[in-house]
């Protein structure tokens, strides 16, 4: 049971890294550093975000508090001047941390207590909370995304009007990563 909870950890993180990914690859470089508004994010602000909260939470995840001293958080909320390309580096360096992380659990570390800013949950909790958020902000990155790229967006799942001959196709395995 425990092993395909990890499993299935993964293959969550790995859907929202790869949906993330495919709406960013639609905008242009000034898109993806466009604020759309004062209290608003550009998608280049979330990715500096969840790349820091990445390699904040899931270096030494079993051992560490997974707010590290070295995390800046309120930095990856302005604007940097780092390149795009730098920046997919970080995110990319990111998930290779928690893909790592998530590969040397074995299933009897999910009932183990970790700690992210002193706060004391299961390894169980800690994967449902990141799962959780980093949700969210592929959520407001694929939005953004799609906004931004207007008349040009190609959709990530199935179009709409298309469920009916998508599922009628046998399309749909339940495998697909978006």
């Amino acid at each position: 049971m425990n092993s395909h909870f990890l499993e299935n950890a993964r293959f969550e993180f790995n859907r929202n890294k790869v949906l993330a990914e495919k709406a960013i690859t639609q905008l242009s470089d000034e898109a993806f550093e466009k604020i759309p508004g004062e209290e608003s994010n550009s998608v280049k602000i979330i990715v500096q975000h969840v790349a820091g909260n990445l390699l904040s939470r899931w270096t030494d995840f079993l051992t560490a508090d997974g707010e590290k001293p070295w995390r800046n958080r309120d930095a990856e909320f302005e604007q940097q001047s780092i390149s795009r390309k730098e920046l997919m580096q970080k995110w990319e360096q990111g998930w290779t941390v928690l893909f790592d992380a998530i590969d040397h659990l074995q299933a009897d570390d999910v009932l183990k207590n970790i700690t992210i800013r002193g706060e004391k949950m299961t390894v169980t909790q800690a994967i449902l909370r990141q799962i959780s958020h980093y949700s969210y902000h592929v959520g407001q990155i694929v939005f953004l995304a799609k906004m931004l790229a207007g008349k040009d967006w190609k959709t990530l799942s199935i179009p709409k009007g298309k469920s009916a001959s998508f599922v009628a196709k046998g399309n749909y395995t339940g495998k697909n990563p978006v």
